[in-house]
């Protein structure tokens, strides 16, 4: 079955909004959309610095590995997955925080679905996958 990457490149709505931007996404949005069916990991990573003289697009990224027959049947089933509000047993608390909130508080810079064509491990990280 293909894999597939899902990133999104967001980051708080401003300095004032970082609390509830790590609440709502860092603490609750990532486990959330990891807990859907198809997906095998969710992360989040924090921008350290950038790399050579290319700029940075966001202060945080997020990435979802997802096993699915297409991109779209993924979007599919991710969007379904978002909308039912019984989906899981933290989705309410979810659900709770983005009202008392008031909006979702971040901005999002880019988002995209990426099908894996190529990877190469080192032996360590070999070792260490078949150990785990």
């Amino acid at each position: 079955m293909p894999s597939f990457i899902l990133i999104g490149l967001c980051e708080p709505v401003s300095d004032k909004h970082q609390v509830a931007f790590d609440e709502w996404f860092v603490e609750q949005h990532i486990e959330d959309t990891a807990k859907c069916p198809q997906v095998k990991k969710g992360s989040v990573y924090k921008l350290s610095g950038p790399h050579l003289n290319f700029d940075t697009k966001a202060a945080y990224l997020s990435l979802y590995e997802v096993q699915a027959e297409s991109y779209e049947e993924a979007e599919r089933v991710l969007n379904a997955w978002q909308a039912d509000p019984d989906a899981w047993e933290g989705r309410q608390h979810h659900v709770e925080t983005m009202e008392r909130l008031g909006d979702i508080p971040m901005n999002i810079n880019g988002s995209g679905w990426y099908e894996l064509i190529q990877a190469y491990e080192t032996e360590d990280q070999k070792n260490a996958i078949s150990t785990s």
